[in-house]
């Protein structure tokens, strides 16, 4: 079956590396070959070359949602700049989001000198605002950047200025973010592979770990695999959504499907009707959250939150489809674009995202245990998980890290509730998050900020 038109569209090797076979003693052991572990492996490597890294992959290389996302590098995290001041102070949230900033970059620079083609189109992100209910929101997103002295490349667009860029329907205006760029993440994730394995990192497939253990006294950290244990001097958990999969790791993070619908490649004269020349990633202000991009070959994609929570953090392939949900997805499409209302669709996928029960994600190791990781980007990891890597590499090879401030750095978000108070507040938060985006669609009127599912929502 397929997992994501980009693992598709790769245009790498589809021939699988083999599993582990035997037990095995490195340097670093990094549970994961998607963006997280890979950029691990990458960074440690560019620091240590003599460093032995073994990724453990229990399916193939980006498999999860790294090879399966809505192409969206940006310089967000799931915690917006008012709460990070609240958490943390101005200085700090100013500093947090500089740095995600130039992640962005990072991520590019890393394709230059990888040699990497992902299909990087630098067009920024256009926030719209579709109705009048939305414009506060818009507003408020720009006064956010500007509280904290960083919004001298953030512009509020009018609806002309907006449809001189990308004609969508019932568009007021837009809040325009130079700091993002569409990507083929099919194509990153699996050149990053390649890199990492030409610096001399081992890439083992088809191998899941199923224990992660501490280091003692007189013994070093491991992971056991049904086909051979790996012994090293660090454990990096880098497996994003799975890690709700490991033994005892139940509750760290809350495994949500986001799912995508792919159009087939569009007409140019329907193009002309549509704009987006610039290849700007789109998303509106909705509460369950949609997301846009345009592909290099001329196709639309169209993401979105609504498939359900299941019940005690499973995950499962046959979750990846949800057909009441994709079809809402169709539908939504064709209302940013009426143009679009013939256009044909050529795929359809999902997968599971990590959600952390304070929205915050964490880098880690325990200098004790000698196990860390990087998980909990909520949707936004292509660029939060190259800064994890750079933070896991300073932590394994020099036990500090420059971003130490960050307030990601260090971070271990308190637990989700057991069941079934997980799947009851999931489940009701989806379904009043949706009545909403319906309701202030429909009256034109703003949401109040009151209801208990916009206060639990908070972020």
């Amino acid at each position: 079956m397929t997992i994501s038109h980009w693992l598709d569209t790769a245009e790498d090797d589809p021939t699988p590396r083999e599993p582990l076979d035997g037990s095995r003693d490195v340097d670093v052991v990094i549970v994961g070959a998607g963006f997280t572990g890979l950029w691990t492996a990458r960074e440690v490597l560019r620091r240590d070359p003599s460093r032995s890294v073994l990724l453990c992959e229990a399916n193939t290389a980006g498999f999860g949602a790294s090879g399966r996302n809505g192409a969206w590098l940006s310089a967000g995290i799931a915690v917006s700049p008012p709460e990070l001041v609240r958490r943390t102070s101005p200085a700090i949230a100013r500093d947090t989001i500089l740095a995600m900033r130039d992640t962005v970059d990072a991520v590019i620079d890393a394709c230059h000198t990888d040699g990497i083609d992902a299909q990087v189109r630098t067009g920024g992100m256009l926030r719209i605002a579709r109705g009048p209910q939305e414009l506060p929101a818009m507003r408020a997103g720009y006064d956010e950047f500007a509280a904290l002295d960083l919004a001298d490349d953030i512009h509020l667009l009018s609806a002309p200025e907006t449809a001189d860029r990308v004609r969508v329907h019932g568009a007021l205006g837009a809040l325009y973010d130079p700091h993002a760029a569409a990507v083929h993440p099919g194509r990153l994730v699996r050149g990053l592979a390649r890199a990492v394995e030409t610096a001399g990192a081992t890439i083992v497939e088809h191998t899941p770990v199923t224990q992660v253990l501490p280091a003692s006294p007189g013994s070093r950290a491991r992971v056991v695999t049904p086909t051979g244990q790996v012994t090293a001097d660090a454990v990096i958990v880098a497996c994003e959504a799975w890690v709700s999969q490991l033994p005892d790791r139940r509750r760290d993070v809350l495994p949500l499907y986001s799912l995508i619908v792919l159009t087939e490649p569009i007409e140019d004269e329907v193009w002309e009707q549509i704009g987006w020349e610039g290849h700007e990633l789109l998303s509106s202000h909705r509460y369950t959250v949609d997301y846009l991009s345009r592909t290099v070959d001329g196709r639309v994609l169209f993401g979105g939150r609504g498939a359900p929570y299941h019940f005690g953090s499973r995950i499962d392939p046959s979750y990846d489809q949800h057909r009441v949900t994709h079809d809402l997805l169709r539908d939504q499409l064709r209302t940013w674009f009426p143009a679009l209302a013939g256009v044909g669709f050529a795929s359809a996928w999902g997968g599971p995202l990590a959600m952390p029960r304070d929205w915050m994600p964490t880098f880690h190791l325990d200098p004790a245990t000698r196990i860390g990781g990087a998980y909990g980007y909520t949707g936004q990891g292509v660029g939060t998980s190259n800064l994890a890597g750079r933070v896991l590499a300073d932590l394994i090879i020099d036990g500090s890290t420059p971003f130490q401030d960050l307030p990601m750095v260090g971070h271990r978000a308190r637990r989700w509730e057991p069941e079934p108070l997980r799947w009851l507040g999931a489940r009701y938060l989806q379904r009043s998050l949706a009545r909403l985006d319906a309701r202030t669609a429909r009256t034109g009127t703003p949401a109040s900020s009151r209801s208990l599912a916009e206060r639990l929502l908070r972020h």
